[in-house]
């Protein structure tokens, strides 16, 4: 096994039960548009998505999902996906008060989401939440940072809580990888910077990236490949130890343990063969 003994991953973070409409395009403010089919329900958020798309890209490997969900139908939701995968230990989940829910809206012509989200307990998840003594784990994967409002508090020696749990997992002897989400605003650049000192592997898209280091990656709608090294850069200067990675439609890239950079393309697949596009920052992480 490649990354441990016992428990070999650990996701830590935001569990969703999600509601998926499709459309044909976004409507303008106070226009109407067509709903496609019924709507697709699933889970989502970091813990969810990361950890069923490690169990399903292996089937042996040990992992534990640390979070908060409610005691409630969308909670059970929850527990039956990762309860479809004997690898998955769930003794670190709490079931209290509301899970948390999000309504997406997807653009079938473009692919593009919109995400309307309703926290739930899952704002109260916090460090003492995770008993990280009982994670046997070589790495601890967290987030998402700006969406988690207990570790998205100040921390007077951290900066953060979110940095004081990855802090505190380094100290139980694991790596430690975040994730963000996308919003606008300047949060990214006040509640990321923390935790990336506490950071082995930081893996976001390029807006994430943009917005923590204020170095433009999109310049009306196209991509600036020139300015990747720089920003992966400034990420690095922020102190992610291992890995800095950023996906976006067009490919990746990373700078690794020696700094040489790693670029590849995205693949050209056929027409259809993408169902939706949520979810595959953290099917990319995985």
């Amino acid at each position: 096994r490649v990354l441990g003994v016992h428990i070999v991953g650990s996701d830590a973070g935001n569990m969703i039960a999600d509601t998926m409409y499709r459309v044909p395009q976004y409507p303008a403010r106070g226009e109407l548009t067509t709903i496609q089919g019924a709507p697709w329900q699933t889970v989502g958020g970091l813990a969810c998505n990361t950890a069923l798309s490690l169990a399903m890209l292996d089937s042996s490997l040990p992992i534990t999902v640390c979070g908060r969900i409610g005691d409630d139908p969308n909670g059970e939701r929850v527990l039956r996906h990762f309860g479809q995968h004997p690898n998955i230990d769930t003794a670190q989940v709490i079931a209290d008060g509301e899970t948390a829910y999000t309504l997406i809206i997807q653009d079938t012509g473009s692919g593009e989401r919109t995400f309307f989200t309703s926290p739930g307990s899952g704002r109260d998840f916090d460090v003492d939440d995770v008993s990280l003594a009982q994670i046997n784990a070589r790495i601890f994967h967290a987030g998402y940072i700006l969406l988690l409002d207990a570790l998205d508090r100040e921390d007077g020696e951290y900066g953060t809580r979110m940095a004081r749990l990855l802090a505190q997992a380094r100290q139980h002897g694991m790596k430690t990888s975040i994730d963000v989400v996308s919003e606008a605003g300047d949060r990214h650049r006040r509640l990321v910077p923390p935790a990336l000192r506490h950071t082995d592997y930081c893996i976001i898209n390029e807006y994430e990236a943009q917005q923590v280091t204020g170095i433009s990656l999109r310049v009306d709608g196209r991509l600036m490949p020139d300015s990747l090294p720089a920003v992966l850069k400034a990420l690095r200067s922020h102190g992610v130890a291992v890995w800095p990675v950023i996906h976006y439609p067009e490919g990746a890239c990373g700078l690794d343990e020696t700094d040489a950079l790693v670029s590849l393309p995205s693949l050209k697949l056929p027409e259809g063969y993408i169902h939706s596009t949520t979810g595959a920052g953290d099917a990319f992480c995985a």
